[in-house]
């Protein structure tokens, strides 16, 4: 039998399924619900306080209890709409309680060097705490050899902008790719040569025939849930990349921004073939962590630290004290590893339905890339369909999907492919929404 507390949990619960409480709509008053329910203020607390601390609502001082997330409005109303657009974490599944902590403990361990300009490559302590986390990943480096920089993008941003050691100019990316890379390129002006990414992966012949004959500086490369396509490359494929970049003298910037959620135990990044300093690694917290921390790292070699320094305090002098300290607490109190295994887990599942309601309805024609991460996918239909009129069509039976025509560089451009993530679609929306999807497919095709 639901004791009191139970109870006041249940009603809650009941309101979020049913509807009736909606994404960042405010809970009903303590004392309110206290009345409506003949219990005592203080069991509402202490239940407000376990959703809280669930992270299933927060709280506004003096303002009240509100329900975590928020859902997008369309035709004028938020019910029944299904998201595949929207590729941020769960917001659910955030740990914003465990990460207050940390950020409330670096404001006592760091207000010394809170009133000082920092390192430009990140402070020495994070760094060597990134050092260890990465061992779990296979990549094997000193903290000297690591940059703390403002997200992952910041490190993309200044590595395509630098001098390559190897005299060369030209810049290989598969396509699609996701947009804020491709903003890099263009504006810069710089030269790019496009590789095709499929279901299948990229043709590493013709890989090969790029390096061997283009003027290639870099191959930028996510060898692990690409976005869009979500493609993770094979051990064979990464070694094979590896052994091309050191034959023809190309250097790989390997984005691995959601390695942690891989759970391929022997699964290995391509950093792990490169004995040559060729491949040069990112990460970012922003997927699996909090996005607006806007957290990563860059594993360089040897021969771009001095100038990759140099270009990082030119951007931005260093990265935020506060962040970097609180990163640091959370992966040493060991609360980081305990947050990817949940989200491992969560994620997997999510890419397990969605792969399995793509085989059960896409229609003939349909083409799905990826799903396991839970994060990036595509779908790909004949050219005569284009997809700027499929998410239109789509927007009208409350199901948002993406676009992908921008994620290619304007020589490759296609216009017959959708992203989707599944990451904040609840699990039993996600077959409902690849119908959806499947119907409006036939009814705009045929």
């Amino acid at each position: 039998m639901l004791t009191i507390y139970g109870k006041i949990i249940e009603k809650i619960e009941t309101r979020i399924t049913d509807g009736s409480l909606k994404p960042g709509e405010k809970l009903p008053s303590v004392r309110s619900l206290a009345v409506e329910l003949g219990c005592s203020v203080n069991s509402v607390i202490k239940a407000y306080s376990d959703l809280e601390n669930d992270h299933k609502v927060f709280s506004v001082p003096k303002s009240g209890y509100y329900l975590v997330g928020s859902t997008p409005s369309i035709c004028g109303t938020s019910a029944d709409v299904i998201d595949f657009a929207s590729a941020g974490p769960d917001r659910t599944k955030m740990p914003y309680r465990d990460y207050q902590h940390c950020m409330n403990q670096a404001i006592e361990t760091y207000k010394e060097e809170m009133f000082q300009y920092s390192e430009p490559l990140g402070l020495s302590s994070l760094r060597y705490q990134l050092s260890k986390q990465l061992q779990d990943l296979q990549v094997f480096t000193v903290p000297e050899r690591i940059a703390v920089v403002s997200g992952s993008q910041q490190a993309l941003d200044i590595l395509v902008s630098l001098p390559s050691p190897n005299g060369k100019s030209e810049i290989c990316v598969e396509q699609p790719t996701h947009f804020s890379f491709i903003e890099s390129i263009l504006s810069r002006g710089l030269t790019a040569v496009g590789i095709e990414m499929t279901e299948k992966g990229i043709d590493l012949d013709r890989l090969e025939n790029i390096f061997r004959e283009r003027n290639i500086k870099l191959f930028y490369t996510v060898s692990r849930f690409q976005n869009p396509t979500g493609y993770c490359y094979s051990n064979k494929e990464k070694k094979r990349i590896v052994e091309l970049a050191q034959k023809y003298d190309v250097y790989i910037i390997e984005d691995d921004y959601m390695g942690d959620l891989d759970t391929r135990r022997k699964a290995d990044p391509m950093f792990a073939y490169d004995s040559s300093g060729r491949v040069i690694y990112t990460k970012s917290f922003s997927k699996v962590l909090l996005p607006g921390l806007r957290l990563g790292a860059a594993v360089l070699s040897e021969s771009l630290i001095e100038g990759f320094t140099k270009a990082k305090f030119a951007a931005d002098v260093h990265t935020p004290v506060l962040t970097q300290g609180a990163l640091e607490i959370y992966l040493e109190s060991g609360m980081y590893n305990k947050h990817i295994q949940k989200l491992r887990h969560l994620y997997s599942q999510k890419g397990k339905i969605l792969k399995q309601a793509y085989v059960n309805h896409l229609p003939e024609g349909a083409v799905f890339t990826g799903g396991e991460s839970g994060f990036y996918s595509t779908i790909t239909f004949p050219d005569r369909l284009k997809a700027v009129q499929l998410v239109k069509h789509l927007k009208l039976k409350n199901v948002l999907v993406q676009d992908a025509s921008g994620m290619y560089l304007p020589p490759y451009r296609k216009e017959n492919t959708i992203r989707l993530s599944v990451s904040q679609v609840e699990d039993r929306l996600i077959t409902e929404g690849v119908k959806k999807i499947a119907d409006g497919i036939r009814e705009l095709n045929w």
